[in-house]
C-alpha cells in the first residue's frame, strides 16, 4: 500500500526487528543488563561520552549507550523491544559503540536504574515511555552535561513539564496519522459494523493512537455513508477501556473477549505486551468459527509477534528503532543537540506496516483509498480531526 521506496525501507526494518525478536525469544527472563553482540564485554567504567553534549567524541574512543526499559520489559513485542533494537543497530553500525540495558520491573526501579547508569558514566541514557518522564527530567536537570533521550515523551505534549532541559532528546511520533489509516482500514474490513480498541494506561501516547483510530473510522463512515461503531473508545468524551498496565495479558484477553461478544470483528490493542492477550482471544475466536482479526501497535506484529501474523491485517507503527539509533549515533559523534524529533507519515516515522497475509484479502479499492488518504494527510488536504500534541 506504500510506495516502492517505503516498502524497501519497511522490509529492511522488519528484517532487523525479526532478528532481534528471534534472538531474544529463547529466554523468558532476560538479564537486567546486556551488551550488543558486536561490542560485547566492554566495561562501562571505560566508556567515554558522559558530558558529550555538543562535544565531538574522539575517533576510536569507546562509547556506551545505556537504556532503561519501562515495566513492559525488553521482550514486550512493542516499544521497549523496538528501542532496544535501535540501540543494537547503533552498535552494529559503529564498532566503538557498546550498548546495554537495565530492566524496570516496577516504576520504583526508574530512578535507581538511571542512577546506576549515571555512576557508570554512560555516553547517553535512553529511557522508554511516558511514565519515565519525571525520573528522566529530574536526572537531566541534576546532570546537565549528561546526554539523555526519552521515547514517546516531550515538552510539547506536556509529558515533560518543567523547565526545558537542553540535554534531553525527545523522540515522539504523530500516531494520529497512521492511527487514522488504521481506523479507516479496520472499518473497511469489518463485516459486523463494529470494531474495538483499548489502551494499557490512560495517557497521551496511548490515547493519541485511539483518537486517530476513532477519527479514521468516522472518516470511513463519512465517505461510505456507513455507521461502523467503535467499542472501547469515544474521542468526544475521551472515555474508554484501559487495562491499567502494559504487562497483564489476561486482562487484554478478557477485554477482547468482551468486544467480540458484543460483535466487534477488528480489534486494536494499544497496550504493549497486553496486546498478546488480545491476540490469544482472537485466535480462540477463530478456532471457534468466528471471523475476527486485529491490528498490532508500535511495531510490525508479523515480525515481533509472528505467531499471530495470520490475524494481523496490518500494524500501526512507530519508527522507534531509527529514532533511538539516531540519538545514540549523534551522541557518540558529538552532534547531540537535544530538542524534539517527530515521526510522521511523511518521514516514515509513523506508518502502517505491509499487509503480509492479508495482501490478497484487503480489497484493491480500499488499498487505493488508503493511498489517497495518506497523500492527503501528508500534503494537508486531509486534516485529521485530532491534532497531534507533539
Amino acid at each position: 500500500m506504500k510506495n516502492t521506496a517505503w516498502i524497501a525501507t519497511a522490509a529492511a526494518a522488519a528484517a532487523s526487528l525479526l532478528i532481534a525478536a528471534c534472538g531474544s525469544s529463547s529466554s523468558s527472563a532476560p538479564s537486567s543488563t546486556s551488551t550488543s553482540s558486536t561490542a560485547s564485554a566492554a566495561s562501562s567504567s571505560t566508556a567515554a561520552g558522559a558530558g558529550s553534549t555538543g562535544t565531538a567524541a574522539a575517533a576510536g574512543t569507546s562509547f556506551t549507550g545505556c537504556m532503561v526499559t519501562d515495566t513492559g520489559g525488553i521482550n514486550d513485542k512493542s516499544f521497549n523491544q523496538s528501542a532496544w533494537q535501535g540501540m543494537q543497530e547503533a552498535a552494529a553500525a559503529n564498532p566503538n559503540i557498546t550498548v546495554k540495558y537495565l530492566q524496570s520491573t516496577t516504576q520504583s526501579d526508574y530512578v535507581p536504574n538511571i542512577n546506576t547508569f549515571l555512576s557508570e558514566k554512560c555516553g547517553i541514557i535512553v529511557t522508554v515511555g511516558f511514565l519515565m518522564a519525571a525520573a528522566t527530567e529530574s536526572a537531566a536537570k541534576a546532570n546537565p552535561s549528561q546526554d539523555f533521550a526519552i521515547v514517546d515523551c516531550s515538552y510539547a505534549s506536556g509529558c515533560l513539564s518543567g523547565t526545558k532541559e537542553s540535554n534531553i532528546d525527545q523522540l515522539t511520533f504523530n500516531t494520529v496519522q497512521d492511527g487514522f489509516l488504521g481506523g479507516y482500514l479496520a472499518a473497511g474490513m469489518s463485516k459486523t459494523g463494529k470494531v474495538g480498541t483499548f489502551g494499557g494506561e490512560d495517557f497521551g501516547t496511548v490515547t493519541i493512537y485511539m483518537d486517530g483510530y476513532w477519527d479514521g473510522v468516522q472518516y470511513y463512515n463519512q465517505q461510505h455513508k456507513t455507521n461502523v461503531q467503535v467499542l472501547g473508545w469515544n474521542e468526544t468524551t475521551q472515555k474508554g477501556e484501559f487495562t491499567g498496565d502494559f504487562t497483564n495479558q489476561t486482562k487484554g484477553q478478557t477485554v477482547t473477549q468482551t468486544f467480540i461478544s458484543e460483535g466487534a470483528d477488528v480489534i486494536f490493542p494499544v497496550a504493549g505486551n497486553v496486546g498478546l492477550g488480545a491476540a490469544k482471544a482472537v485466535q480462540q475466536a477463530d478456532a471457534s468459527g468466528g471471523h475476527v482479526n486485529m491490528l498490532w501497535v508500535d511495531t510490525d506484529g508479523c515480525v515481533s509477534a509472528a505467531q499471530y501474523c495470520k490475524y494481523f491485517i496490518s500494524s500501526v507503527t512507530k519508527g522507534i528503532q531509527a529514532a533511538v539509533k539516531g540519538a545514540v549515533t549523534e551522541a557518540q559523534s558529538g552532534s547531540f543537540k537535544g530538542g524534539t524529533y517527530v515521526g510522521t507519515l511523511a518521514n516514515g516515522g509513523a506508518v502502517l506496516s505491509p499487509f503480509h497475509d492479508f495482501s490478497g484479502t484487503v480489497p484493491t479499492a480500499l488499498q487505493s483509498e488508503l493511498k489517497t488518504i495518506e497523500t492527503g494527510i501528508e500534503n494537508g488536504s486531509i486534516q485529521t480531526p485530532t491534532k497531534s500534541p507533539v
